[in-house]
């Protein structure tokens, strides 16, 4: 199961009790006071992780916390301090405040760690306020409570290469000719109900990150099909694939759904039309294909240059397909997160 957005409830640790207690030797009849300060609570920290995929894991959980720091002892001990808690999170996440809305971190780095709550501080023991005219203090302090925050973790897909297209364009047969991973393929609409996310390797073991972005439909933009849950995953992508049918078996011709694909992304967010794309026109081994791919060619004369003709089933000109994609990925500079 993927998925991209939950809530949950964390809380930091609180800090342990400072402690009254005295000093008892033998030969120190006058020990005064002895008791120690307790530990501070754990802290809590989100870090994000190339190697996590999902939110799945978050799903059955409504709160998380640090452990508490532990209350003082006698001869001055000092309470341990509670263990932090480390949250990892996929690549790509954004945390925001549930109560506010406000994005505290977007973690667009591997490795990219921050204290989200503090633990509370430990209280003080007697032993803190003993001081030349009050040698015999009974007070000591609780500790005090970590911070808590109920916080949204949302994951937006982060890739060198978007493939974008209607349900049954071949996006996931493509990436698996690609990458050569497993994906689940079907025709039928809708087979692809999450983003699956691989790597082409070249020979200098370079790589480039693609995401198949699950089916996009007429109206989209406006949460018809599955809509605004998945366009939002094409907004981290530097390159564009609109991957078309061309055999026309489901009653439309690529012409059509590029039209309609252009228009959907233009009104979710119209920066996303000004992004580098190459025109895949699928299933050129299909009878009818020619036809439909001339009809394109007529219609949109001046994307001769983004087009290719392929075929993920037979991987007829996935060659000088993949090597395009390469070449715009690695002249991308400008990071879209």
């Amino acid at each position: 199961m993927f998925v991209d957005s939950v809530q949950i409830t964390l809380s930091a640790g609180k800090g342990g009790n400072g402690v009254v207690a005295w000093r008892r030797e033998k030969f120190i009849p006058k020990g005064g006071p002895y008791g120690g300060n307790g530990g501070p609570g754990g802290s809590v920290f989100i870090e994000a992780s190339k190697d996590v995929f999902s939110l799945d894991k978050f799903v059955s959980i409504g709160k998380m916390a640090a452990e508490n720091g532990v209350q003082g002892g006698p001869n001055r001990r000092q309470g341990r301090t509670g263990k932090d808690l480390n949250i990892r999170v996929p690549l790509g996440t954004i945390v925001r405040s549930v109560e506010t809305g406000e994005v505290i971190v977007d973690l667009t780095e591997d490795g990219q760690s921050i204290m989200l709550l503090e633990g509370g501080k430990g209280g003080l023991g007697n032993a803190f306020f003993k001081t030349s005219t009050h040698q015999a203090p009974h007070k000591c302090t609780p500790g005090k409570p970590g911070q808590e925050l109920r916080v949204e973790f949302e994951v937006k897909v982060i890739a060198d290469v978007g493939l974008v297209g209607f349900p049954n364009a071949g996006k996931s047969s493509l990436l698996s000719s690609l990458a050569s991973i497993p994906v689940k393929t079907g025709a039928y609409p809708f087979t692809t109900l999450q983003p699956n996310v691989s790597f082409i390797e070249f020979d200098d073991f370079s790589r480039i990150h693609i995401a198949d972005i699950p089916g996009i439909i007429e109206g989209a933009s406006n949460d018809r099909g599955l809509g605004l849950a998945f366009l939002k995953h094409i907004e981290r992508t530097e390159v564009l694939v609109y991957l078309l049918d061309a055999s026309g078996i489901d009653g439309r011709t690529p012409a059509q759904d590029f039209e309609v694909l252009r228009d959907e992304l233009k009104a979710y967010d119209i920066r996303l039309i000004e992004r580098p794309y190459i025109i895949g026109l699928n299933k050129m081994d299909e009878p009818s294909a020619q036809e439909h791919i001339e009809q394109f060619y007529t219609k949109f004369p001046e994307e001769r240059e983004n087009i290719f003709e392929i075929s993920a089933f037979t991987g007829e000109n996935l060659d000088a397909f993949t090597q395009r994609l390469r070449s715009l990925a690695q002249a991308t500079t400008i990071k879209y997160y």
